[in-house]
């Protein structure tokens, strides 16, 4: 069985042992709350796992560094567990930002428990009512991969480190999430030249660091990596993590409905001020700039109008720079691995790991 298979199975054994112990213990609540938390279990379906993979791929290329017969445990196990369910968390409240409808091919989770106010035949405004719940949604996700991660940490040796990694990534994307927001606003007052970078910094924060170098710093740090080790893995996360989220931007745009499970086009109707549209600006001039402006935002374009929203961008080199630059970071993450304290075959999975995240149809 292939080693992501392995871990997105032990993963999926732990979320459900968990949630067996939540929905015991808050049979007390009531129906309407076990409604909740069915909402919550659905989140957690699905998805490639990502986070808890890097950080299993962190542990194990120092663990098996120092041991080659180390071998997993529960308390791992639970700790790449919480890494997804604050994830689920994150897209729970990115997609009431974005007012998206889908995810994974399915209702988003305000839509989904806007359908439930629906079911029920409730009274009042079942839109409110979906975007209120998923609010609550995330904060309880939250609290939920905090429980987990002390369980997992009860009793650990390295419990210290591994809490200011975590409390460090929960900021990180937090604040990276507000200027993702910002950026949608604040480009109007900012100069064209600096589009790219500010949206390079928000890939960084809200992505980069929380997607790949973080988890796979939770890994290690639950591993006792020492200081060399640990700036290795974070060396080669974050330049994987600039790339696999500058795919992520170019699938927003250019993304096959039927695998991303977003419709095509989504990002331009989400009016993301990407790293693939700043330097799309960049290359057209003033009155061009003026109609993507207009066009970018509008959740009422059109197949026709994302069409040719899609041929200015790639028209316009845009693409093909994103491009390059993807090939580069991944270049950059390789070199940072070369001649690291770390276990042999356990390099060699993190790089199938890369190319995994940044050469990808969804």
């Amino acid at each position: 069985m292939p080693l992501s298979t392995q871990v997105q199975q032990a993963v999926a054994t732990r979320l459900d042992r968990f949630f067996d112990g939540l929905r015991t213990e808050s049979a007390e609540y009531g129906p309407d709350a076990a409604l909740f938390l069915d909402a919550a279990d659905e989140t957690l379906q699905g998805g490639k796992r990502l986070r808890a993979r890097f950080c299993h791929s962190g542990w194990r290329a120092v663990a098996r560094f120092a041991d080659r017969g180390a071998t997993e445990t529960d308390p791992l196990w639970d700790l790449c567990a919480s890494l997804e369910i604050f994830q689920s968390a994150a897209l729970v409240h990115d997609d009431l930002i974005d007012n998206s409808d889908t995810r994974r091919g399915r209702p988003a989770a305000h839509r989904a428990l806007q359908q439930r106010h629906v079911g029920q035949t409730w009274a009042g405004d079942p839109e409110a009512f979906g975007r209120s719940s998923a609010i609550l949604l995330g904060d309880l996700l939250i609290s939920w991969s905090d429980d987990l991660l002390e369980q997992a940490l009860a009793g650990h040796p390295f419990a210290a480190q591994v809490r200011s990694v975590y409390a460090r990534m929960r900021r990180d994307v937090t604040v990276g999430q507000f200027l993702d927001i910002a950026e949608e606003s604040a480009w109007k007052v900012s100069p064209d030249d600096e589009h790219a970078q500010r949206a390079l910094r928000v890939v960084s924060l809200k992505a980069a660091r929380y997607s790949i170098e973080q988890p796979l710093a939770l890994g290690a740090a639950f591993a006792g990596a020492d200081a060399d080790q640990s700036a290795a893995l974070r060396a080669f996360g974050l330049p994987i993590g600039m790339a696999f989220q500058l795919r992520d931007d170019v699938l927003g745009v250019f993304g096959d409905e039927s695998v991303t499970g977003k419709p095509a086009g989504d990002d331009l109707r989400e009016g993301k001020r990407t790293v693939l549209i700043a330097l799309t600006r960049e290359r057209l001039d003033a009155s061009a700039r003026r109609l993507i402006d207009e066009m970018l935002g509008d959740p009422q374009l059109d197949k026709d109008q994302v069409a040719a929203l899609q041929a200015t961008i790639a028209g316009s080199g845009a693409l093909e720079r994103v491009e390059e630059m993807i090939t580069a970071y991944a270049a950059e993450a390789d070199r940072a691995l070369v001649g690291a304290r770390l276990d042999n075959a356990s390099v060699s999975d993190l790089r199938d790991l890369a190319r995994a995240a940044t050469v990808r149809t969804a």
